[in-house]
């Protein structure tokens, strides 16, 4: 697989650097990018070939493509979109602009990503999309609507590319995390106190709640997983003859995939609202 270049976003922790370690072990020739040259460097250091990129910015994406392609001697067999992050808040306290910022990068920044490398694959006559998803992408909790609109938004759009491309020999799998432990909670902290004025909100006493929860060090609870737990189904998406179209991984993602099938929506809602 030396010559199966596969192109990941957000190597800088969590699961992203965790796939680029491992694919690298399973024979993957993995391109990693990052947003920061320190983060780059420090990944170079571990003997990873890396690019930047900046999933806000276009003209980074683009230039980060670039180098992957040339690096990749014209194509990639595959693509792990990755980088994201939550920007937490009650939907009426966002300004229009944090939740612009948030489908920048979850979800506009990647098309473009997709744009640029799947003429390549088409070319060849196969290649690999990946995209990873989360639990939220399924089912929707309180104070975290622009993360829930842009991964809503991801499943439909992974969906619609595996239906486009059917036949082609490139195939579209999502990866569905729950609770893992990564960088997600001290990143989606700052962009809650970057975007959100808690003393001025009707949703301030549970605003401190959510504080709590993004300053808790560790696990958040029984049910997390290490970043490492998205490497099985990301290495069967990338070599199985026949990927699935999604990969739930954590307890509660199978459970609440099931729940939202089986329970009236006034219930989901009751179960959903003691949740968040």
């Amino acid at each position: 697989m030396a010559n199966r270049y596969v192109l990941i976003t957000g190597c800088s922790s969590g699961i992203g650097l965790a796939a680029a370690r491992g694919l690298r072990q399973h024979g993957f020739s993995v391109i990693a990018s990052t947003r920061s040259e320190e983060d780059a460097a420090r990944l170079r250091g571990e003997g990873l070939t890396t690019v930047r990129l900046d999933l806000r910015d276009p003209a980074s994406i683009e230039a980060g493509a670039a180098e992957a392609l040339y690096l990749a001697g014209g194509r990639l067999y595959g693509l792990f979109n990755n980088g994201a992050y939550g920007q937490p808040g009650a939907l009426e306290d966002l300004p229009t602009e944090a939740l612009r910022e948030q489908l920048e990068t979850n979800l506009i920044g990647w098309h473009h990503l997709i744009r640029l490398v799947l003429p390549g694959m088409l070319a060849a006559g196969e290649g690999r999309i990946v995209q990873n998803s989360s639990v939220l992408g399924l089912v929707a909790m309180r104070y975290r609507g622009a993360y829930n609109a842009s991964k809503f938004a991801l499943e439909g759009y992974s969906d619609t590319l595996r239906l486009e491309l059917a036949g082609s020999g490139v195939h579209v799998s999502l990866i569905e995390p729950g609770p893992i432990d990564t960088q997600f909670r001290v990143n989606a902290r700052d962009a809650f106190l970057r975007h959100v004025d808690p003393k001025a909100s009707r949703h301030k006493k549970a605003y401190r709640q959510t504080l709590k929860r993004l300053e808790k060090e560790g696990p958040s609870g029984r049910f997390t997983l290490p970043p490492e737990s998205c490497l099985p189904p990301l290495v069967h998406a990338l070599s199985s003859r026949r990927p699935k179209a999604r990969y739930p991984v954590t307890f509660p993602t199978r459970l609440f995939s099931w729940l939202r099938r089986l329970l009236p929506t006034r219930w989901l809602d009751r179960l959903l609202v003691k949740s968040a």
